[in-house]
């Protein structure tokens, strides 16, 4: 049976080994934290060790806060998940589906078959789509002079979709466009939203949009993973200064934060005595939201930014409001019906209703799906299903 000093001897020799630069994981069960643990260095370049409290880009992990956002405003009446969401985004109405090009190269566009709703941005069934893993909206993006996503411009997401809405599962900018609908709906600008509405309940200190100069020096450095296997450092950094906050994958945070995030949804939306969100809210959120449609693995199309990602390959899969769903045990020990997503920077995290079990884990290496960090993943999350075992949480 694991321990947590094994799981702390797997984790240290990661880095130790070079494999990694520095990792912090995090694990709760029965409301309490049971595994926690640093090991590496920050900058592989530098002396300063990982630490519990280390700051980390936790990209679209951002995604299921901005959902949050979204289903505590849902709630209240001020969106709906099912109305055309052109009610509060004008600029979503009469969206325009892209059906090629023609023999010039020039886009062919056609009006979509129905009004893209807050349901649609939430589930990754909208029809908008990255260009990093849609070589067709990339093209369009090219065409078109469109700024990089990266730059946090309004502009940016001004793309068509690329399928009918409600007619595909495809990973997309579609839950930047849920932050946008909270703002509008709010009244506030999505960092003061979240920072008033979900942060502060939560006692999550150390997450936002911008990096705080008292977390400057606790910065966990990106660093690429190099054909060798190596590890160089690299720089990187999301607009401090943006033209928009971007709900799909802007935020810093740390794993001690991110934990109490997937705590509050294994409470039923409570914490630190504050109802975050309805014991109901969150039960829907969890349930799956496309229907007979199934998740697709991501194909790469920019591999210094993400390799091929398809977890669990063979399994149905299924997504919430807004998580992956697993429907079968996986072989971790993951329960069907549990929740999890990613980072680009190589951030995971899991949420196991069923056994009242979550865990978080940090690195930050470029492309995403990097193998090291995958099996450093599932090494931490078996090890923590075998430490707990058959014991009830």
């Amino acid at each position: 049976m694991a321990t947590p000093s094994s799981i702390d001897c797997g984790l240290r020799e990661a880095c130790v080994s070079g494999r990694l630069a520095g990792v912090v994981a995090i694990a709760s069960a029965g409301g309490k934290i049971i595994y926690q643990g640093a090991f590496g260095k920050r900058d592989i370049a530098k002396d300063a060790p990982m630490t519990l409290d280390s700051v980390f880009w936790i990209a679209s992990m951002t995604k299921a806060i901005t959902a949050a956002a979204a289903m505590q405003l849902v709630e209240q009446g001020k969106l709906s998940l099912d109305e055309p969401i052109e009610r509060v985004l004008p600029d979503l109405a009469n969206p325009q589906v892209l059906d090629g090009f023609d023999a010039d190269g020039e886009p062919e566009l056609r009006p979509a078959i129905r009004a893209i709703t807050l349901r649609h941005l939430l589930t990754h069934t909208s029809g908008f789509c990255y260009d990093m893993w849609n070589g067709e909206i990339g093209r369009y993006r090219a065409k078109a002079g469109l700024p990089p996503l990266g730059g946090a411009l309004y502009a940016a997401l001004r793309t068509p979709v690329v399928t009918d809405p409600g007619t595909r599962w495809e990973y997309s900018t579609g839950i930047d466009w849920a932050g946008f609908a909270v703002e509008a709906a709010s009244g506030q600008p999505l960092d003061v939203y979240m920072r008033d509405n979900l942060f502060a309940p939560l006692g999550m200190t150390d997450t936002g949009f911008r990096i705080r100069g008292d977390q400057r020096a606790r910065l966990a450095g990106m660093h690429r993973r190099e054909a060798n296997g190596s590890l160089t450092p690299t720089v990187f950094e999301t607009q401090q200064e943006p033209e928009r906050f971007m709900g799909g994958g802007a935020l810093y945070g740390t794993a001690s934060d991110y934990i109490k995030f997937t705590q509050m949804i294994l409470d039923r939306g409570s914490a630190n005595g504050h109802q975050v969100l309805r014991p109901d809210t969150v039960a829907l959120m969890a349930q799956n939201h496309i229907g007979d449609l199934t998740t697709s693995g991501l194909t790469t199309y920019a591999p210094l930014l993400s390799n091929d990602f398809d977890p669990y390959p063979g399994m149905a899969k299924k997504w919430g409001l807004s998580f992956l769903i697993n429907t079968e045990t996986t072989p971790e020990g993951r329960s069907p019906g549990s929740l999890a997503w990613a980072g680009l920077g190589n951030t995971y995290y899991w949420i196991d209703p069923a056994r009242g079990i979550s865990g978080v884990i940090m690195m930050q290496v470029l492309p995403f799906a990097d193998r090291i960090c995958l099996d450093t993943y599932a090494a931490f999350e078996r090890g923590v299903y075998d430490m707990i075992g058959a014991k009830p949480v």
